[in-house]
């Protein structure tokens, strides 16, 4: 044991971080700058080629250039990408509200011409009920009439001081005045009176016994 256990205190111990920090140094960030450094020269000696010219790796104000191209390149697409970016969202914006104006003018079309409908049925409902009651009103006009004709032809037929068809002549016969009429009817078929001279076969008696 040593002299911290003998004495009992704790030895101190130093403990490294979990989690290394981007830009302390090491191999990592080493290895990150090599690459990008790397890339900076393959992307320079591309477009040096293109253009006809040859760059040495050791050149560093045309690695400076070709790294500068190619932050600039990037920036420019990235300003490009938020340029489009904005466009779309601003022609969803418009097209969002061209289809809202559109659906409040559909509405508003289809408003009208319910409203349009309904006036039209209301006219013409109200057109039904004047003709039906010009027809009622005619009707009963043309009843009146004749009621009151019928009633002028029995007054003129009932009273014979206007009824000037009337027949005053009186068919009659001429013995209606008589005074004995009608006394011989009957005798037509009654047969010729005998004399009988026996009272119980006689007529009288015949007569009173029935």
């Amino acid at each position: 044991f040593g002299l911290g256990h003998m004495i009992g205190v704790e030895p101190i111990m130093l403990r490294p971080s979990r989690y290394a920090q981007p830009g302390q140094g090491g191999d990592a960030d080493l290895k990150t700058r090599d690459l990008r450094h790397e890339l900076l020269q393959a992307e320079a000696a591309h477009i040096s080629k293109i253009h006809g010219q040859t760059l040495p790796p050791s050149e560093g104000h045309k690695t400076g250039d070709s790294k500068l191209l190619l932050e600039q390149r990037s920036t420019g697409e990235d300003g490009e990408s938020e340029t489009k970016r904005r466009r779309i969202l601003e022609e969803t914006r418009q097209i969002d509200a061209e289809s809202s104006s559109d659906d409040v003018a559909d509405d508003s079309s289809d408003d009208n011409s319910d409203d349009d409908e309904t006036a039209e049925l209301q006219r013409e409902l109200e057109k039904i009920k004047r003709e039906r009651a010009a027809r009622r009103e005619q009707e009963e006009q043309e009843k009146a009439a004749k009621d009151q004709e019928k009633r002028e032809r029995d007054i003129a037929l009932g009273n014979p001081l206007l009824n000037t068809k009337s027949d005053f002549n009186v068919k009659r016969r001429w013995d209606d005045d008589v005074i004995f009429k009608n006394q011989a009817r009957g005798t037509e078929n009654k047969g010729k009176k005998e004399f009988v001279n026996d009272l119980l076969r006689s007529d009288f008696h015949k007569r009173f016994m029935r």
